[in-house]
C-alpha cells in the first residue's frame, strides 16, 4: 500500500513537473518587431545647452506656498517665447497662472485632439546636500556627455523635448490633420493646481482628447533581472496617495521619571506593527500583464517561475517585494515620513504622532487602507486619523491607437525595444487631464539605468545627451503619428 502511494505521489511530482515544463516553454516572446529607423536628424549640442539653459531658471515648487518666486516662472516663460520662436508664432497659446497652455490647430476638426503634456516647475534641493552635488543644480552644467541640474530628468527634459520635437516639424513644414495641445504645468510637484484649470478649460470648451501622453517611467535597462533588452514600460494607470496620521497618547510629564511606555515608544511599536504587515501585494491585474510581457525575454530560471505562477505565486510575490521599485508595483507601499514628539527635551510628550504616505495599487481604495491600518494599529492608546487623498487613476486601454503609436515610435527610434503596459508608482499631472481624455498614458521616452534613480528629487540629477535627444526623436515620431492617425 504504501508503495502504492509512493509511486502516486511520484506520478503527480512528475506530471506537475512536466506540465510546468511545457508552460516554461510556451513562455516565451514572440520576435520582436523592428521597424524602419527614425531619420529625424537633432542637433545634439544646441538642444543640450537649451535644456541646460532651462535648468538655470529655479522654477522651484515649494511646500509653502509663501516661498513662490514669480520672478522665476516669468523668466522661464519670456526665455521659452524667445528661444522658440518658431513654436510661439504656430500656436495659439493661453496661460493659466504660470501654467502654459498651446493649441497647435488641426486641419481636420472632426477629429478628436490629443495632449502632450509635462512640467517645468521642479522640488526644491535638499537642505545641506549642494556640496555632495557633483555638479551646482542649478548651473545648467555639461560635463561627461551629460546635462546636469535639478528637473534634468523630472520633468524639464519632457517640456524641452517637447519644444525642441514640435519646432523640429514646424520646421519641416508638418501640418497636423488632428489638433495637437501641449500643457506645461508650473507646479506639478505640489499637487497640479495648473494641470487641474486646464482640465476645467478644456471640459468647459467640450474638449474631450482622443489620448493624453504625460511623464511617467522611462525607456530602461538593468532594472529587470536577467533582461538585456531595453524595456519600455508605458504607464496606463497610476496609484492614488493619501496620508493618516497616527497618533500615540499617554500621560506626560517630566522626563526625569518616565513610565514603562510613552507616547513616543507606544508610537514605536505601532509603526512597527504597520512595518511587519504592510497592505497584500501579488501579481494580478496589470500588474502580472507587465510582468507577463518582461517574463518572457528573462532566462530560462525566471520563466520557469513567471510561467507558473498557480505554483510559485507566493514566492515570486515574496521575492519581488525585497526590491523596492518592484515592490511599489504590485501593492500599496507604506512609508511613514514626518514624525513629531514633544515640545521640549526634558518634557514626556502628551500626543506622538506619525504621518504616513500611501500610494495606492488600483485595487486598493483610501476606504480599505484606513480600515486596514485602524486592524493593525488602533487601540485605547492609537487613534487613525485620515487626513485626506486621491484614488488611484482609471486604467487606459492598451490596445488602442494612442498606445500602439507609442509603442511604434519607440522601435523607430530604438529598434529592438520591450513595450509592456505599466502602472506609475507616482503622481503626475494626469490625475486632473484623464478626466477630459479616453486614454491617458505616461511615459517618458529617455533612458536611464538604476544609478541615474537617485536622481529623482535627490542628489546629482541628470540625463545623459545621447538619451535625451533619443527622446526628442520620439516626441518627433509621436506627434508626427498622433496629428496624422
Amino acid at each position: 500500500m504504501l508503495k502504492k502511494l509512493l509511486l502516486l505521489l511520484l506520478a503527480l511530482i512528475l506530471a506537475i513537473l512536466f506540465i510546468a515544463l511545457a508552460r516554461t516553454y510556451m513562455h516565451v516572446a514572440p520576435p520582436l518587431n523592428v521597424a524602419e529607423r527614425s531619420v529625424v536628424e537633432i542637433d545634439k549640442t544646441n538642444v543640450s545647452n537649451n535644456l541646460a539653459a532651462s535648468i538655470r531658471f529655479k522654477t522651484i515648487s515649494h511646500q509653502d506656498r509663501n516661498n513662490f518666486v514669480e520672478a522665476e516662472f516669468n523668466n522661464f516663460i519670456k526665455w521659452a517665447a524667445a528661444t522658440y520662436p518658431e513654436f510661439h508664432s504656430s500656436m495659439q497659446m493661453e496661460q493659466l497662472e504660470y501654467t502654459l497652455l498651446y493649441k497647435w490647430q488641426g486641419s481636420d476638426s472632426n477629429l478628436a485632439p490629443i495632449l502632450l503634456t509635462a512640467h517645468y516647475d521642479v522640488v526644491p534641493v535638499i537642505p545641506g546636500t549642494e556640496d555632495i552635488w557633483e555638479e551646482d543644480p542649478f548651473a545648467g552644467v555639461i560635463s561627461n556627455n551629460r546635462i546636469w541640474g535639478r528637473g534634468a530628468l523630472d520633468d524639464k527634459s519632457g517640456v524641452i523635448g517637447m519644444y525642441e520635437a514640435a519646432t523640429h516639424l514646424i520646421m519641416q513644414n508638418h501640418q497636423p490633420k488632428r489638433t495637437v495641445y501641449f500643457s506645461f504645468g508650473h507646479n506639478e510637484e505640489i499637487g497640479g493646481g495648473g494641470a487641474a484649470l486646464v482640465a476645467e478649460k478644456l471640459k468647459n470648451a467640450g474638449v474631450q482628447l482622443h489620448w493624453s501622453l504625460d511623464e511617467g517611467s522611462f525607456v530602461n535597462k538593468g532594472f529587470f533581472p536577467g533582461v538585456d533588452k531595453l524595456v519600455a514600460p508605458i504607464n496606463v494607470a497610476e496609484k492614488g496617495i493619501m496620508n493618516l496620521l497616527i497618533v500615540a497618547k499617554a500621560k506626560g510629564g517630566h522626563s526625569s521619571t518616565p513610565p514603562k511606555k510613552t507616547a513616543v515608544t507606544i508610537l514605536a511599536d505601532a509603526l512597527i506593527k504597520l512595518e511587519k504587515e504592510p497592505l497584500p501585494g501579488s501579481l494580478e491585474g496589470l500588474s502580472a500583464v507587465m510582468f507577463d510581457g518582461v517574463s518572457k525575454h528573462m532566462p530560462f530560471g525566471y520563466r520557469f517561475l513567471f510561467a507558473n505562477r498557480w505554483l510559485f505565486g507566493g514566492l515570486l510575490d515574496s521575492l519581488m517585494s525585497t526590491t523596492p521599485v518592484i515592490n511599489a508595483m504590485i501593492r500599496t507601499t507604506t512609508a511613514p515620513t514626518m514624525l513629531q514628539g514633544s515640545i521640549k527635551s526634558n518634557v514626556l510628550p502628551i500626543e506622538a504622532s506619525a504621518l504616513i504616505n500611501f500610494r495606492l495599487h488600483p485595487r486598493d481604495t483610501i476606504e480599505s487602507v484606513i480600515e486596514h491600518v485602524r486592524r493593525v494599529v488602533e487601540s485605547e492608546q492609537v487613534e487613525v486619523r485620515p487626513l485626506g487623498g486621491m484614488e488611484a487613476s482609471g486604467v487606459s486601454e492598451w490596445e488602442s491607437p494612442g498606445y500602439e503609436i507609442i509603442t511604434a515610435s519607440l522601435n523607430k527610434v530604438y529598434g529592438e525595444i520591450v513595450s509592456v503596459p505599466g502602472i506609475m508608482i507616482a503622481a503626475s499631472d494626469s490625475r486632473h487631464y484623464s478626466k477630459v481624455a479616453d486614454n491617458s498614458f505616461r511615459f517618458n521616452p529617455f533612458s536611464i539605468v538604476p544609478q541615474d534613480m537617485t536622481g529623482f528629487h535627490g542628489t546629482n540629477e541628470s540625463i545623459d545627451a545621447d538619451a535625451f535627444v533619443n527622446g526628442i526623436k520620439t516626441y518627433v515620431e509621436i506627434i508626427t503619428a498622433g496629428s496624422n492617425n
